[in-house]
């Protein structure tokens, strides 16, 4: 029962991934590894997202395995957002290629990676542009 609600949630994540808006700036990023200057308008991706809902969506469980899978689906309607976006952010990440964290994509097309400083990154990529010019 919890793979077909997994493929559920991965399914809607792929759907919005695939309809993601390529303008702006994009932050991929784990807890681990804090960004900052962050602009209002960024979307701000933390990778390791799921595996941290997986822990509070298992804290406490029932040591009885029938019991913890009634647990586990009461409390997944609460997950099911989280977990919607946080997959919608690792496809976008898979889709545009990203590999180091922390990375800042503009436009879907430019990236600057190992920069904490999402302000100075995105400075950064704006100087690289006016040079092609």
């Amino acid at each position: 029962m919890m793979t077909r609600v997994v493929y559920a949630i991965t399914g809607i994540a792929l759907l919005a991934a695939a309809s993601a808006a390529l303008a702006g700036t994009e932050v991929f990023t784990v807890a681990g590894v804090p960004v900052t200057h962050v602009p209002d308008n960024a979307t701000v991706v933390e990778l390791d997202k799921p595996s941290r809902l997986d822990k509070q969506l298992s804290q406490g469980l029932p040591d009885k395995k029938d019991t913890a899978a009634r647990a586990v689906q009461k409390r997944l309607a609460g997950f099911k957002e989280a977990y919607g976006e946080a997959y919608s952010g690792l496809m976008r990440a898979w889709r545009l290629g990203v590999t180091k964290v922390p990375a800042v994509v503009v436009d879907g097309t430019y990236v600057v990676y190992g920069q904490p400083n999402v302000t100075a990154a995105v400075a950064e990529i704006r100087r690289a542009e006016t040079r092609e010019k």
